[in-house]
């Protein structure tokens, strides 16, 4: 693991600065070299902070693609630009990280998924939580198969008051959506991994703007702005697989409860069961009695001493960095990422329309003339 990877960072706002460029930095056989952002002091100020001397900063990202020197690209800039920037740097022969979520729409994804193919170039898609240490041990629990056929999960995101008030988090043409599309995508995406099941069947879902017509209201990083409040602040699903298997989905920004968390998962399976309300616990039947378990993910147990542990963003981009300079496939693949876009635009349709989603036109005996909308191609 000789050689340089040569990254240059599209979008040099908070998730670049707070994730991206502190763990590649970290990363002995990384460089960043190039930098790029509408406002050209924040790519100033990152390639102070984490480029090499002679990095170069842009304010056209398509300047950026025509540096021959640049090996990967991350994607870090608002959702409605994820597909257009990624297509363009894949098809720039430069490998790509693109932030979650994948992009605004299904189409768009399916469109991104194309041109890795096309290109043959590396796309990767950032669901950090997956390799947080809780839930890498989880899915290895899950591939050993501890909890035979899971049949049935939770996928939980949900804040009491914690609306984003920053940036463009507010503004649905930017963004896509609340919610839904910002936190829930994570734990959609954690729930489906775990389950290791990408065919949806049908999905029915809500999504609410309640909270946000407030003024005034508490909030961790202060009153949010009705007038710019645009997208829901919380929204609720039904996922049912093809193979029977179902998934209920709830996610909040605001919400009057104090039953909170975010990017976890609940599995119940044939075998076995396990929760992330209280640490990693597992469940099950043994000798015909039943049993919980508490997973020690810290590593702590020795007095005076804390062990050292990886963060989930250090993890991801390690394996990333690792996948590219050994030609494995990202553990993120773009083509499970299609399939959270896919359920997550099938939640707003259903609630938009008040109906049932269906992914498979057979599923749903209705006359053609009354599927368009309800069905997803």
């Amino acid at each position: 693991m000789s050689k340089k990877i040569r990254i240059g960072i599209i979008g040099c706002g908070g998730i670049a600065n707070g994730k991206h460029m502190p763990s590649l930095s970290k990363i002995d056989e990384v460089e960043l070299i190039a930098f790029c952002d509408i406002e050209e002091e924040r790519a100033i100020k990152a390639a102070r902070d984490f480029g090499t001397a002679d990095a170069k900063v842009y304010i056209d990202y398509k300047e950026l693609l025509q540096n021959e020197d640049v090996d990967v690209v991350h994607v870090c800039t608002p959702n409605h630009s994820h597909a257009e920037i990624t297509i363009d740097s894949l098809e720039a022969d430069k490998h790509v990280m693109c932030e979650k979520p994948m992009a605004k729409t299904s189409a768009d994804a399916r469109r991104m998924v194309d041109a890795a193919k096309r290109t043959g170039k590396k796309l990767t898609i950032g669901y950090q939580y997956r390799f947080r240490a809780d839930s890498w041990h989880l899915h290895k629990l899950c591939e050993r198969g501890d909890f035979g056929d899971i049949y049935y999960a939770r996928a939980h995101a949900i804040r009491r008051r914690a609306v984003p008030t920053w940036g463009v988090f507010l503004d649905e043409e930017k963004q896509g959506g609340g919610s839904l599309i910002d936190i829930g995508t994570h734990s959609l995406d954690m729930t489906l991994w775990m389950m290791n099941n990408y065919e949806p069947k049908a999905v029915l879902g809500t999504t609410f703007h309640k909270l946000g017509q407030k003024k005034d209201a508490a909030n961790a990083w202060g009153s949010w702005d009705p007038d710019k409040f645009k997208v829901e602040d919380s929204a609720f699903g039904m996922i049912t697989m093809k193979n029977g298997a179902t998934i209920s989905l709830e996610t909040s920004w605001a919400l009057n409860t104090l039953h909170t968390g975010e990017a976890r998962c609940t599995l119940c399976g044939t075998e076995g069961g396990a929760d992330m309300h209280d640490g990693l616990r597992i469940n099950g039947e043994d000798l015909g009695k039943l049993y919980t378990n508490q997973i020690q993910i810290d590593g702590k147990g020795v007095a005076f001493y804390d062990a050292d542990q990886e963060s989930d963003a250090d993890h991801e981009a390690r394996l990333w960095i690792d996948a590219l300079l050994n030609d494995k496939e990202p553990v993120v693949k773009p083509e499970q990422a299609l399939v959270v876009t896919e359920i997550l635009e099938a939640i707003y349709e259903s609630a938009r329309t008040g109906q049932a989603v269906y992914f498979d036109d057979n599923e749903k005996e209705v006359p053609d003339e009354k599927r368009t909308d309800q069905v997803l191609q």
